[in-house]
């Protein structure tokens, strides 16, 4: 298993480039078996769910290359409907190809989905729209078994704007027949990005990011080429590591644009930021202030980022209040940050976090892929090594968080 060790007390200074959005780059590739032909997507990251996606999409039939951070998927055929378990397990974004199967090929075969095990992640939501259209869905031993005739274009609304059953269902109307439209639709920029995916192979989507989307159904795609935006996750990831840590970087491609309520935050708590283009100039000196924070679906605090926070907070001044209302089970980094000193205490869906100045190096362990990154973040700022175990989780999201914290100083390796 591998493990990350961090040494403390190396202020980071430099330049890195952000990777492609993985939250962006799965639906999309998702998206790619709607066509019966070929779809190039650039700047794709290099992370174990994008290789866990592509492995099904072959077992599929389709053809997939990944040069670079070039993927070509070539889904001419479609000879499977059934995902192999260990992949549709392996990772949550496996249910986004319920919706394109249904569009494809009228019937999928789709495990329950996996990923990190932050909380309850229900399925009703994408169950109901897609029945709504027509499918029949029923459920055998954690197997979904779908089938459709025809799916038809219905008017939907979503009692909470979930980003997963948002992208199934554009996913679903796109192959739909007729017009789609989905009220209470998540805003995250990442389904603006399928949206536009979409719309560059002649799909005909409008409304993306304005929270009622409309699909109108049954346009012939065709091949297509697009850029998959930078991972503002893991932009945020490693501007908490500069605060952290101290110091100064520069992040390209980090797509500031859809990182307002984290610079807001992080300028309230001493952070320094310059907004230039698609890229951010961060300064930080001292520790952080106290914050309040309230996560939320998109344009507010991101849930991903949650626990960057409570590190943050654990080595700031003063007392800080954090509310989780999205997964329940971010907490869980709590446990492992007060081996490292951390005061935190846990109440319902609130933590209350008493700023102690300082951490201490510790042996922690990784419960899911932001919170395992964030444990490594407490280290560039505790006093001491701390070991980070269970690192598989971290490489779920990220391409090389070693090598682009190695980059801007810090003193990190990676064992295993």
């Amino acid at each position: 298993m591998s493990v990350i060790l961090v040494q403390g007390y190396h202020p980071l200074k430099g330049e890195i480039e952000i990777q492609g959005s993985k939250n962006a780059a799965l639906p999309m590739m998702a998206a790619a078996i709607l066509h019966k032909g070929t779809t190039v997507l650039k700047h794709v990251p290099r992370i174990q769910d994008v290789l866990c996606m592509m492995g099904i999409l072959e077992s599929m039939g389709c053809a997939c290359v990944l040069e670079g951070h070039t993927l070509t998927v070539d889904a001419k055929t479609v000879r499977d409907i059934q995902i192999p378990e260990e992949n549709g397990k392996a990772m949550r974004s496996s249910i986004m190809l319920l919706g394109a199967l249904l569009g494809r090929c009228g019937e999928a075969y789709v495990h329950y989905p996996g990923g990190c095990s932050i909380g309850s992640r229900p399925i009703d939501m994408h169950i109901r729209a897609l029945r709504q259209m027509g499918a029949r869905i029923r459920e055998e031993d954690g197997i979904l078994h779908g089938t459709a005739v025809k799916l038809k274009g219905v008017p939907l609304s979503l009692p909470y704007p979930s980003v997963g059953a948002t992208e199934n269902i554009i996913l679903a109307a796109v192959a739909a027949e007729g017009t789609t439209t989905l009220k209470g639709a998540a805003m995250e920029p990442e389904v603006e990005a399928l949206c536009r995916m979409l719309n560059a192979m002649g799909a005909n989507i409008s409304g993306a990011g304005t929270g009622i989307i409309e699909i109108r159904g049954g346009s012939l795609l065709h091949d297509g080429e697009y850029t998959v935006p930078g991972d503002r996750i893991v932009a945020g990831t490693y501007l908490s590591a500069v605060m952290a840590g101290g110091g100064s970087a520069v992040l390209k491609k980090s797509s500031p644009d859809h990182l307002g309520r984290v610079i807001e935050t992080a300028g309230a708590m001493g952070a320094r930021i310059k907004v230039d283009g698609g890229d951010m100039k961060i300064l930080m000196e001292g520790r952080p202030g106290a914050a309040c924070v309230v996560t939320g679906p998109y344009p507010g605090f991101p849930t991903d980022l949650q626990s960057m926070m409570l590190v943050l907070m654990s080595m700031g001044q003063g007392q800080s209040r954090l509310k989780e209302t999205v997964f329940e089970g971010r907490f869980a980094t709590a446990k492992e940050l007060r081996k490292m000193g951390a005061e935190i205490i846990i109440e319902g869906k609130e933590a209350l976090v008493n700023g102690k100045g300082r951490l201490k190096g510790a042996c922690v362990e990784a419960h899911d892929l932001r919170g395992g990154a964030a444990l490594v973040t407490a280290g560039l700022g505790a006093e001491g090594e701390t070991r980070v175990t269970c690192c598989h989780h971290i490489f779920r999201g990220y391409e090389d968080i070693c090598r682009d914290l190695k980059n801007l100083g810090a003193d990190i390796r990676r064992e295993g």
